[in-house]
């Protein structure tokens, strides 16, 4: 057990990551620094931000890019970005690659984009890239997202982890051709901060 290494650290998760790397790196923490306190919460991007920046996190993973000067940001893990269609659609049939022009101006569906601004115009960037996105409906998480492609009226871009892991009867995943669209998930925290804890994470991170 490691001795005088105490301390708090206030740690939020963000909604559309866990398991994997997220887990894994918090994991091997937790097992390294047992004597810190580990106070958890999750929450969307935008709100773990404002947590960082109002001094109530002391790190919090984010969905990047983050452009804020007084938080550093390392990037913990890239996911590739899936499309779900309802099963009965033609793109969930032949084909398990699909060209950008097959979901130019299909029914779409999205989480707010206040949830998450980079990530948000990150995804339509690298699937609609020539504006073609059509927005018809939101929905407040991707289990949401799924349960409205399930009813078979849109389409919903989701990162890979979590599609996965909420797999819904009625919704197949399709893979995009190259280049492959992308979502980064990231470690921020406030510049300079003076918690050890905070230290000794970004330590384990950089260390892989």
């Amino acid at each position: 057990m490691v001795r005088g290494r105490g301390g708090r650290l206030r740690l939020a998760y963000t909604r559309s990551a866990r398991g994997g790397r997220v887990d894994a790196l918090i994991a091997r923490f937790r097992a390294e620094n047992p004597e810190v306190e580990v106070v958890a919460e999750t929450g969307w991007t935008a709100p773990n931000v404002a947590g960082l920046l109002a001094g109530r996190l002391d790190a919090a993973f984010v969905r990047p890019p983050v452009p804020e000067p007084g938080l550093t940001c390392r990037i913990v893990d890239t996911e590739e970005l899936l499309l779900a269609v309802p099963a009965r659609h033609p793109l969930a049939t032949g084909r398990r690659r699909l060209d950008r022009a097959e979901v130019a101006g299909l029914p779409a569906v999205m989480w707010p984009r206040e949830n998450g601004p980079g990530m948000f115009d990150r995804t339509i960037a690298q699937i609609w890239p020539d504006g073609s996105f059509h927005l018809v409906r939101q929905e407040p998480d991707d289990e949401q997202l799924l349960r409205a492609v399930a009813e078979g009226e849109v389409v919903a871009a989701v990162p890979a982890g979590r599609a996965r892991a909420l797999t819904l009867p009625g919704v197949r995943l399709r893979r995009f051709t190259a280049p492959t669209p992308t979502v980064d998930i990231g470690l921020a925290w406030r510049r300079g901060t003076t918690n050890p804890a905070v230290r000794r994470l970004a330590a384990l991170l950089a260390a892989g």
